[in-house]
């Protein structure tokens, strides 16, 4: 019986980092901490305190409090994409998270996706980009197969700018495209409608499995203003569409309730009545533990400056289970380290980034820089992503990468052909995929290691993530080349041209920074969520149940029998 021979990864605190550098590192990642929960608590207020209060004037449960009485009492909400439009002007207007909440939560023992119109912007409105985060959220609860609850509030498009969320392949309409995906993959999905619902809000319930409406609530393809004005009918939005309408007569909704808190309990119960979470069975009788080496420490372990190193192992030393990990091919293309720990009891592939020097196999006594892909380690990366997918065992990508080897010995071994290797795998892969890029995430390197463009099911970044295809120095430099000399300075004696080379360099090299913020990238839908490095090991937690709840539509293998076993004993050192 091949067992996995789990063993001790990474070191104390201690002995990773001297107390100095801990503590500074540390007390640089805690402000950018504390920069983070600031900008998350304005998007959590949404329009603001009177728009809330609103809300509550009518009788009904502002968005976010919704989301709290929904879900298990002291468990958390994993949102994602919080900073949607995140400094995006409409006008005079922003659109805190794009008006919209999704979020995964723990909802009667299940993780559920939780997609809630924000009521305190604008009524719930589509703003650009909304369509998209809806879209996003879908997708996830589509590849785990998890139940979708939509808590629909929602006027339809805010339409000064519908220009920008109507059309387009990604446009409104293609919310509805993903509801009939959902639904014909037989994934549940459970709809309570709690107030305006016109157009395509009013179409988002309406392939739900379960569709429940308060007495606030209506349905409708136009509204009463719009109906008044094009037949000169007097009516309200609540006589077209409301509950007595869509329960009693056209049927388009299932039950009718009082108030918000009685349709809350019910989707609740109505959760509880689908499948149940596979995840014990998959944890083969193991218990869910902690990392032995506590998790809050990776506040301490990654270097302010970019530049500087740390060790790989002791990250992932705190992330899984009793920081107990099975290392594969620990002897070929050191860059990289591949293998499987659990995660709350289950089984997890990681794939992270050496940082520092390595020897290099191919110069004996010489060293190279890891935190990039040479041949060994993208062969490698290649057979274990090959592997997990063939087993059935979740991946987590750990990013902290610079690129691709470069330069005429890698073209000559082949680069460009094992890095397509490694991208036609990760891009047929059927099993689940995660991607947190911790600090660095450059050029064709971000590809190769699951980035966004490779679907990973989920991509979170850190506070100190940065995504680019180089930096901005070097990016400056090579877009300056044709002014340059050999040795990269400015190759003229005209002040004056100098002067405009030099500025011109120094606002290129701004620029790319700026675009490098994580919460641009997380503005622009480029990354998923920004998180502190506190919080990964809870979002890996929530990974793992998520990616083993469902049973019966993707392979599991029983660990005696994984294809791992036989990419080890065929790489033993047999003397």
């Amino acid at each position: 019986m091949a067992k996995v021979p789990l063993i001790p990864i990474g070191g104390p605190r201690d002995a990773a980092l001297d107390t100095a550098s801990y503590e500074k590192n540390r007390e640089a990642m805690l402000a950018k901490d504390a920069e983070l929960e600031r900008r998350r608590a304005a998007v959590h207020a949404g329009w603001g305190e009177k728009y809330l209060d609103r809300v509550h004037a009518k009788g009904k449960l502002g968005t976010r409090e919704r989301v709290e009485l929904l879900k298990d009492e002291g468990s958390p909400v994993h949102e994602v994409g919080t900073f949607v439009n995140d400094g995006r002007k409409f006008g005079k207007l922003e659109s805190p998270a794009a008006g919209v909440v999704t979020a995964f939560c723990r909802v009667a023992g299940r993780w559920v996706m939780v997609i809630a119109n924000d009521n305190t912007v604008a009524s719930g409105s589509w703003w650009p980009r909304t369509p998209e985060k809806i879209e996003r959220a879908q997708e996830m609860a589509l590849r785990l197969r998890v139940p979708v609850v939509y808590l629909v509030d929602c006027s339809g498009l805010f339409l000064p700018e519908q220009s920008r969320s109507f059309p387009g392949r990604t446009g409104a309409g293609h919310i509805f495209k993903k509801n009939a995906e959902l639904s014909a993959s037989g994934v549940p999905q459970i709809a309570g409608v709690f107030g305006d619902c016109i157009a395509g809000g009013g179409y988002m319930p309406i392939i739900s499995d379960r569709v429940y409406m308060t007495e606030q609530a209506y349905m409708v393809i136009a509204g009463a203003a719009l109906i008044k004005g094009a037949k000169s009918q007097k009516l309200s939005s609540l006589d077209i569409g409301g509950p007595e309408v869509h329960v009693h007569q056209s049927g388009c909704a299932d039950v009718r309730v009082p108030d918000d808190v009685t349709a809350l309990r019910l989707i609740r119960e109505e959760v509880a009545r689908t499948a149940g979470s596979a995840a014990d069975f998959y944890r083969h009788g193991a218990d869910p533990l902690p990392p032995h080496h506590p998790a809050k420490e990776l506040t301490g372990l990654f270097p302010a400056d970019h530049r500087m190193t740390y060790s790989a192992e002791d990250v992932i030393a705190r992330l899984v289970d009793q920081s107990l990990f099975w290392e594969l091919l620990p002897n070929r293309g050191k860059e990289m380290i591949v293998g499987v720990g659990r995660v709350n009891g289950l089984y997890m592939g990681f794939v992270a980034n050496r940082q520092g020097l390595i020897d290099d196999p191919d110069h004996h006594d010489e060293q190279k820089a890891a935190g990039i892909l040479y041949r060994e380690g993208i062969a490698k990366v290649s057979a274990f992503s090959r592997a997990c997918n063939t087993d059935g065992i979740p991946l987590v990508w750990l990013q902290d990468i610079s690129g691709f080897d470069i330069g005429v010995e890698a073209e000559r071994q082949g680069l460009l052909g094992y890095g397509s290797s490694l991208i036609h795998t990760n891009s047929t892969n059927s099993v689940p995929m995660f991607t947190v890029l911790l600090r660095k995430a450059s050029g064709a390197g971000y590809y190769a290691m699951a980035g966004l463009p490779y679907e990973p099911i989920v991509q979170l970044s850190t506070p100190i993530t940065r995504q680019s295809v180089m930096e901005g120095r070097t990016l400056a430099i090579a877009a300056y080349n044709t002014k340059l000399d050999d040795d990269f300075e400015i190759a003229t004696d005209d002040p004056d041209e100098r002067a405009a080379i030099e500025r011109g360099m120094r606002e290129t090299e701004a620029r790319i920074e700026g675009d490098m913020d994580p919460y641009q990238a997380a503005g622009r839908m480029d990354t998923d969520e920004i998180v502190e490095t506190g919080e990964l090991r809870a979002w890996l937690e929530m990974f793992a149940e998520a990616a083993y709840q469902s049973s019966g539509y993707r392979t599991v293998r029983n660990p005696r029998i994984w294809s791992l076993h036989d990419m080890a004993a065929l790489s033993e050192d047999r003397g």
